[in-house]
C-alpha cells in the first residue's frame, strides 16, 4: 500500500499519556477491498461507499510512510475496538496485541518486525510529524497489502499520519467488478484499489456464476452436504487460509484454500466447480467443495451437534480447533443473512 509521508519531524518524549481502553472483539468481518487515497477519504465518500449495494461494513484508517527504528515503514492508525474485527480470528483473539497496541504500542507484521529489527517489549525510535518511542507489543498477521505496522488513532494524530487515507470494504453481497467499479466511480481514477478477496475465478459451469468465496461456501454445502451449514465451511476457509490469502504450503505440508494435506486431498479431492479436469487442491472451485463432501462423510451428514464436531474434529485433531470453528460459525450466521 502506497501511503503518502507525513510533515517533517519535530520532538516528543514518546507515548505519554496515550491510553485507549481495548474492548472485546466485536465478531470477524472480512475485507474484500482496499482503498487507497492519499489526500484522505471524505466523509460524503465514505457515505456513499457504505451505501453500495452487497456491502455490509467500510472501516477507513490514518496511515503515512514514516520511520520505525531508522528504517521506512508503512504505518496505519486505527481504532483498536473497530479494527480487531477485520483481521484473522487469531489475531483478534491475542488480548494482550490489542491491549498493548490501545495502550500506544506498536504491532507489526512477521516481515515487517524481522526488516525493522523489532523485538518484543522494547521500544523504538518512530519518527513521523513528531519523534516518539513506542513500545513493540508484538507481530501480527494482517493481511492487509502493503500495511507493515500499526499504531491507535491516538498515537497516530501526534505522528500526523494522514487522516482517512485508506479504507477497508466488505461485500459479501456483490462481485469484486461490480464493486470496484462503483468505488472507482465514487473516488476517482486517483485512488489505488487493491482486491484483498482471493482472486476467485468465475467458473465456466455451475449452480450459477460463483463470484465470490460467501456464495462458494453456501453452493458447496447445498451441493455436497446439504445437512452442513455454510457457516462451517466459512469457518475452516478464514481460519485456515484467511480465504485463499495464504494457501501455502503450511510447515505440515498442507495446501490450498481449505489447506489439505496431501494423503488427504488424493483421497477426498473433487472437481467441483472448477473447469473440467484433475481435481486442483489450490483452486478454491474443487477446494471448498471437496472439504464439504469430507466433512459431510466425516459425521456431519447426521445434522446433529455431535456429527457436527466429530466431523470437524476429524478435519483437524484438536478440541480447540472444532471450538474456534464452531464460535466463527455462529458469528457468521448472525452476520450472513
Amino acid at each position: 500500500m502506497m501511503l503518502p509521508v507525513p510533515p517533517g519531524p519535530g520532538v516528543s518524549g514518546g507515548a505519554g499519556p496515550v491510553r485507549t481502553a481495548s474492548a472485546p472483539q466485536r465478531g470477524i468481518i472480512l475485507p474484500d477491498l482496499l482503498v487507497v487515497v492519499p489526500g484522505g477519504l471524505t466523509g460524503r465518500q465514505l457515505a456513499s461507499m457504505r451505501a453500495i449495494g452487497g456491502v455490509r461494513a467500510v472501516t477507513a484508517f490514518d496511515g503515512a510512510r514514516i520511520t520505525v527504528n531508522g528504517h521506512p515503514a508503512s504505518v496505519i492508525g486505527v481504532s483498536p475496538a473497530s479494527f480487531r474485527s477485520w483481521v484473522p480470528p487469531r489475531v483478534a483473539a491475542d488480548q494482550r496485541l490489542w491491549h498493548g497496541l490501545a495502550a500506544g504500542g506498536l504491532v507489526a507484521t512477521d516481515a515487517a518486525a524481522r526488516r525493522l529489527g523489532l523485538t518484543a517489549n522494547r521500544g523504538y525510535r518512530v519518527i513521523g510529524r513528531v519523534a516518539m518511542t513506542l513500545s513493540f507489543t508484538g507481530r501480527a498477521r494482517l493481511a492487509i497489502a502493503g500495511v507493515d505496522a500499526l499504531v491507535n488513532s491516538r498515537v497516530s494524530a501526534r505522528l500526523g499520519l494522514v487522516h482517512r487515507v485508506a479504507a477497508l470494504i466488505s461485500a459479501p453481497g456483490t462481485t469484486m467488478g461490480v464493486l470496484t467499479a462503483r468505488v472507482r466511480a465514487i473516488l476517482g481514477r486517483s485512488a489505488r484499489l487493491v482486491d484483498l478477496a482471493g482472486g476467485l475465478p468465475v467458473p465456466g459451469a455451475g449452480p450459477g456464476p460463483i463470484t465470490s468465496y460467501l456464495q462458494l461456501f453456501r453452493d458447496s454445502a447445498a451441493r455436497y452436504c446439504p445437512r452442513l451449514s455454510w457457516t462451517v465451511l466459512a469457518a475452516i476457509g478464514q481460519i485456515e487460509s484467511g480465504d485463499g490469502r495464504n494457501i501455502g504450503p503450511s510447515s505440515a505440508g498442507a495446501l490450498g484454500p481449505m489447506q489439505f494435506m496431501p494423503g488427504t486431498w488424493a483421497q477426498w479431492g473433487i472437481d467441483g466447480f472448477g473447469p473440467s479436469g484433475p481435481p486442483d487442491v489450490l483452486d478454491p472451485l474443487d477446494a471448498v467443495p471437496s472439504a464439504a463432501r469430507m466433512l459431510c462423510a466425516d459425521g456431519a451428514s447426521a445434522g446433529t451437534a455431535a456429527g457436527l464436531r466429530q466431523a470437524i474434529f476429524a478435519y483437524n485433531h484438536a478440541t480447540w480447533y472444532v471450538n474456534e470453528v464452531l464460535a466463527l460459525a455462529a458469528q457468521y450466521a448472525g452476520q450472513y443473512h
